[in-house]
């Protein structure tokens, strides 16, 4: 075989490799994109340097403990903190905050850190530390999109926290592709990875996102890092979310809450108080559920309004904050085994304050805010609502019932309506919440006097 045939050519634009040259790359469609060499697989340590095969419980611990980065709600989602070595995508829409965010934590962060900046100025930066009351000695700014000047600054400041923002503007001259290109994202993803691990620095990879809401870029980048950070919010409303998707130090059922106002982001306390302050009460179409964000009991206003639909054209499903898909099934369910047509009317259900909730333990909840607002009949103020809904109109258990319960009961809530095999603890059951459970959606619409 000649040295042309056991090449390989891997595709500048979104990495695959193939055995031989290519008009066009198999996994992109692109044309003439193939380059040969062997930068798809680089050199590995060989067996011996790696070391055989050892028992598991002879394998060291982790080394390096988080370090706290002063903020409460980003040490909650990380459990405790950023570890050293570690590289950490920020994921978020455009103008949700997470420049802001992240300029917090440099304020607070112990020790050197470096902001490079390859999309804003120098002097916009500075403008957005001065108000958020950021600036500190020990906070270094590089304006820079070239990754071998930001890797010599990095040698020159030996900061213990790299902030990238944002790792699609950045490029690396040893690559011909374009910034922003697959190729040239996860060649400069893949360089600050090889320092973070090399140096023990902090690596913070700030990651454009799709339409959709996905990350942006070769889905190589998320297997790169070590973990997968989103922050999520409505722009109209003040409320932010920070969310670990991916965590290789810790647990991703953490959820971090944080008000936007005019000196920056912070921290909510209360949650529950907050998505509450406004509700009204015996207004029809309102139900209160707690639900669970990670391990977080929280308590959210659901909304439903329905209204005649036009003749001949086919009803609307307005679903804010809520799965649209799911809400279509429980309309279903309510008129299968209820008898509650909504066919020929138009519905809309929101969260109220910008929640965006996900988790099937609303369903019941949602269910008796579709009626009430169909049947122009309020819910009992003190009342809220939980449990999953299956196809056949049963209402199915939710997790952590007892702190959802307990949560409920600390706002003041006197009945709650919840699955028959609901298991509560003795702390639930002191909290002078009124307990009523039910089997089915037909149970529950009699419980809370819709029927």
């Amino acid at each position: 075989m000649s040295a042309i045939e056991r090449t390989s050519h891997s595709c500048r634009e979104c990495g695959t490799v193939h055995a031989q040259w290519a008009g066009r790359c198999a996994g992109c469609g692109a044309w003439n994109s193939l380059d040969a060499g062997d930068a798809a697989h680089p050199a590995r340590p060989s067996s011996s340097e790696r070391g055989g095969p050892c028992r598991i419980a002879d394998v060291g611990g982790v080394t390096g403990a988080p370090t706290s980065t002063g903020d409460v709600e980003i040490d909650r989602v990380l459990g405790g903190g950023v570890v050293p070595g570690s590289v950490t995508l920020l994921g978020g829409e455009p103008g949700i905050g997470k420049s802001t965010l992240l300029l917090q934590l440099l304020a607070t962060w112990p020790g050197v850190a470096l902001y490079v900046t390859a999309e804003e100025s120098a002097q916009q930066v500075r403008a957005r530390a001065d108000r958020l009351g950021s600036l500190r000695p020990d906070l270094w700014i590089h304006a820079e999109t070239e990754v071998p000047t930001v890797l010599d600054a990095i040698g020159r400041v030996e900061p213990t926290l790299v902030v990238v923002d944002s790792i699609q503007t950045v490029q690396d001259p040893a690559s011909d592709s374009l910034p922003g290109s697959v190729s040239q994202v996860k060649a400069c993803a893949q360089r600050f990875v090889d320092v973070a691990k090399s140096k023990g620095i902090a690596v913070v990879l700030v990651g454009h996102v799709t339409k959709d809401g996905g990350l942006a870029g070769p889905r190589l980048l998320e297997h790169l890092v070590d973990t997968v950070v989103q922050f999520e919010g409505d722009r109209h409303h003040a409320l932010r979310m920070l969310r670990a998707l991916k965590h290789r130090f810790g647990s991703t059922n953490e959820l971090g809450l944080f008000e936007m106002t005019h000196d920056g982001l912070v921290p909510v306390a209360d949650p529950s108080q907050l998505f509450l302050a406004d509700r009204r009460p015996s207004v029809p179409g309102s139900v209160v559920v707690p639900t669970i964000e990670g391990r977080r009991p929280i308590v959210v206003e659901v909304q439903s309004l329905t209204s005649p639909g036009f003749p001949n054209v086919p009803p609307r499903r307005s679903a804010i904050g809520l799965d649209a898909a799911r809400l279509s099934m429980l309309i279903a369910v309510l008129a299968r085994r209820c008898g509650v047509a909504l066919g020929q009317f138009d519905v809309f259900v929101s969260t109220a304050g910008g929640a965006r909730l996900s988790e099937p333990g609303i369903d019941l909840g949602i269910c008796l805010s579709l009626v009430s607002a169909l049947t122009d009949t309020a819910v009992a103020d003190g009342v809220v609502a939980f449990g999953e809904v299956g196809l056949g109109g049963e209402v199915r258990q939710a997790a952590q019932p007892a702190r959802r319960l307990a949560e409920a009961a600390r706002l003041g809530f006197t009945r709650a309506i919840v699955p028959a095999n609901t298991v509560t603890d003795v702390t639930a059951g002191r909290s002078g919440i009124d307990v009523v459970r039910v089997g089915t959606v037909a149970d529950a619409l009699d419980a809370s006097a819709l029927t």
